[in-house]
């Protein structure tokens, strides 16, 4: 029989490729996309998270000055950053900085699991609305609080992680890690004059990965070399360890992450420092990212990722900073074990959140109503777990980073007002029975025009919605004009940032073109 010549055409042609195929090596199957095994690392200094013992070093967190609303509401708000990582998943590990050194640790939690199971009824929010609040539950260290608000929240499978240290004279706050991998060791590196170093290698999929919580000493006053040498003596310590696990392995997988009281660029922008930077030339954080294959820099700086106009975690001296550090060392970049996933640091400032009108973050508020997040951005960055067991091969890179410092000078927090005065809120165009201390309007720009006072010690009010608001200025110059056309007029026409200042509501008037 005579096929049609279309027909037989086709059939020629599947006849050739059989034929081919034959002839090939056998052919791999179609590769399916593998499971994506990254994780999330975040770094979060939490600002004074303390429990409700009322046995606390700071005042601030005794008696009727810090209660469990407190608690509730940061915790909460801490978790809500948290959440936002992994759709609601929460990071894989979480480091944090200033949470309360318990001071009644006869009180402690020493199994996690178990004390979990026994509230697994409840919530956080409801434990601490019982008043008065046990005293089984007025002992809980802070960290407790927090990790049950994670579980609250769908955070679940951390293991906690704290420093082996009793209360000490000073010491008032400690780090903390949570970690969804299984931890293998421990250890508490003391240092002179600030947090003792928490060490932790963890189990990822049966990849060693450590991790080195820090928070060095504060650059509390006016000349940061006043303190410098402490934080010196803090990265000699963690650089010692460091070097004892780089001698057994120098591709071992480490990640150097928290407060270090240190910007990244430190050495070049407190040239006053009259000797080597803690950061820099101690510890030898650098931004170098190819420089870390060679055998003179082992670690490599994080911010270096961004770029440097984005390079900020909190504001210093009315200065944007990055005190908060994120540092990976060699092996997190060769293809064995753990290993970095590239430009994926970030600083989570999640606009309508953490953040206020000018981009800076929401410092925790401990007042009658209490609201707000940190005075720090949490860091983020990714990881996974690689299988080709290479240490001699390295990571192919998109756009290195391939200098060893970064700008000298910390770009001002100053912002021009003029954008924040075109999008400014007025009372009376807010939706009927809108609750301006309700939190939605914390520190959102507001256009005023109101009656004033001046009480007898000189401070400003404003009556707006039949309340009374602190009118407030941090120049003190500005503050005087305020209180003269308060006098003058007895009214004021501003434009002010809504906040609270030990428990009293406020406009913060932040420069003289904010006053019409």
């Amino acid at each position: 029989m005579r096929l049609p010549a279309p027909l037989a055409r086709h059939l020629l042609a599947g006849l050739v490729l059989l034929s081919a195929l034959r002839a090939a090596p056998e052919a791999a199957p179609a590769p399916t996309a593998a499971p994506d095994r990254s994780f999330a690392v975040v770094v979060y200094n939490v600002e004074n998270l303390h429990d409700l013992d009322g046995v606390a070093l700071y005042d601030e967190f005794q008696g009727t000055k810090y209660t469990p609303a407190h608690v509730a509401v940061k915790i909460a708000n801490i978790t809500t950053v948290l959440a936002k990582v992994d759709k609601g998943a929460g990071p894989a590990i979480a480091a944090f900085n200033e949470i309360e050194l318990d001071q009644t640790p006869a009180t402690t939690v020493k199994d996690y699991d178990q004390w979990l199971a026994s509230v697994s009824g409840t919530t956080a929010k409801a434990l601490l609305a019982q008043s008065p609040l046990p005293a089984e539950l007025a002992g809980l260290p802070a960290e407790a609080w927090l990790l049950k608000a994670c579980v609250d929240a769908g955070l679940t499978g951390y293991h906690v992680v704290v420093t082996d240290e009793q209360p000490r004279e000073g010491a008032a706050v400690r780090n903390v890690l949570f970690t969804r991998f299984p931890v293998t060791a421990t250890r508490t590196l003391p240092v002179e004059g600030a947090r003792p170093i928490l060490e932790a290698t963890l189990d990822v999929e049966g990849r060693p990965l450590t991790v080195f919580v820090n928070h060095w000493k504060s650059m509390r006053g006016k000349d940061p070399a006043d303190t410098e040498p402490v934080r010196r003596q803090n990265a000699g310590v963690l650089r010692a360890r460091l070097d004892e696990l780089l001698k057994a392995d120098a591709n071992a997988d480490i990640l150097v992450v928290g407060d270090l009281n240190s910007s990244y660029n430190h050495k070049q922008i407190h040239r006053e420092l009259g000797g080597p930077s803690a950061i820099n030339d101690v510890l030898g954080s650098q931004g170098n990212e190819l420089a870390v294959r060679g055998k003179q820099r082992d670690l490599y700086n994080l911010w270096f990722e961004l770029p440097s106009d984005q390079r900020t975690s909190e504001v210093f001296d009315n200065k944007w900073g990055t005190l908060m550090n994120l540092i990976v060392s060699r092996g997190l970049y060769d293809q064995n074990g753990v290993q970095y996933v590239d430009n994926s640091f970030a600083v989570l400032k999640l606009r309508g959140l953490n953040m206020d009108a000018f981009g800076r973050p929401i410092a925790f508020s401990r007042g009658r109503v209490p609201y707000g997040f940190s005075d720090h951005f949490p860091l983020y960055a990714r990881f996974r777990p690689v299988d080709a067991n290479a240490k001699d091969q390295w990571m192919p890179l998109a756009r290195p980073s391939e200098t060893e410092t970064g700008p000298a000078t910390l770009v001002s927090a100053e912002v021009s007002p003029t954008s924040l005065f075109a999008t400014a809120l007025k009372p009376s165009d807010l939706p009927a029975g809108a609750d301006v201390r309700d939190g939605t309007y914390d520190g959102k720009i507001f256009f005023i025009e109101a009656p004033a006072t001046v009480n007898e010690k000189g401070f400003v009010q404003v009556t707006v919605g039949g309340l009374a608001y602190d009118v407030f200025s941090h120049d003190k110059e500005l503050r005087g004009t305020i209180r003269d056309r308060a006098r003058a007029d007895a009214k004021l026409r501003f434009y002010g940032e809504l906040g609270t200042f030990k428990g009293n509501w406020q406009f913060i008037v932040h420069g003289k073109e904010w006053l019409k």
